[in-house]
């Protein structure tokens, strides 16, 4: 095994989920299967599957700035959950670049999934 192929997360209503999702991750849903109810994006090359049957997960997504997206998405009325804070400073590269600072924020996706979003920016000071 060497990549994840495929992560699922609950979605009660699929049309309000897809346009949550592609306007999160900027791009439009892969693909639809309506029946059964399945929409899938592609975010670097694992599906992200949105489904009714599917329980909730914790989706972490990768964003340039979360500081930036934060705001963005304040801005448009998500709930953010956690403030974008510093979680780690990688002194290598075992899980990040190394010399950079990992920030984290949370906020709720329109189906009140929990959503990490994840930037590394270099080390401060």
């Amino acid at each position: 095994m060497d990549r994840i192929a495929q992560v699922a997360q609950h979605a009660d209503d699929l049309d309000r989920a897809a346009a949550f999702y592609e306007q999160l991750l900027g791009c439009p849903p892969a693909a639809r299967f309506d029946p059964p109810g399945l929409v899938f994006f592609t975010i670097g090359g694992t599906r992200l599957l949105l489904e009714q049957g599917a329980p909730s997960a914790t989706v972490y997504l990768q964003v340039d700035d979360v500081r930036t997206t934060i705001e963005e998405l304040r801005a448009r009325g998500a709930t953010i959950e956690g403030e974008p804070h510093v979680i780690f400073q990688h002194t290598d590269d075992t899980l990040g670049p190394a010399g950079t600072d990992e920030w984290m924020a949370f906020i709720r996706d329109s189906e009140g999934n929990l959503v990490g979003l994840v930037s590394h920016r270099p080390t401060e000071g």
